[in-house]
């Protein structure tokens, strides 16, 4: 199975949950329903354990260093869209989307400093 194979439009959880329908007899809403736990069951791994292993594939580290750099950047990114959000000269349909930008940034930079701190 290659993922160089997948369509660009389909999330990689969609992608396998196709492939691994067509070449088995096995349900789509099962296979879907097994890959949604498997891809919750790394992510709370990772969040609980700063790493995770997948067996063939490979093993993934929460980077502290990193996480630093990625906080500043978002710190950053959240104030150039809160700016953006009260500047006179954009539309309403940008505005709207800059506030959802800085919503993200602000979602994200909620959760390094949970994570830092050890809540998450």
């Amino acid at each position: 199975m290659e993922i160089k194979d997948k369509p660009n439009s389909m999330s990689v959880r969609e992608w396998i949950t196709k492939k691994v329908a067509l070449s088995s007899t096995v349900p789509e809403n099962v296979i879907r329903q097994v890959v949604a736990h498997q891809f919750d069951s790394a992510n709370d791994a990772l969040e609980n354990f700063n790493s995770i292993e997948i067996s063939g594939f490979g093993k993934f580290y929460y980077n502290k260093t990193k996480a630093k750099k990625e906080l500043e950047y978002c710190k950053e990114q959240a104030a150039y869209w809160k700016e953006r959000c009260f500047s006179e000269d954009i539309t309403k349909k940008k505005r709207q989307q800059a506030e959802a930008k800085l919503q993200m940034f602000l979602n994200k930079i909620e959760w390094l400093k949970n994570k830092e701190n050890g809540a998450v």
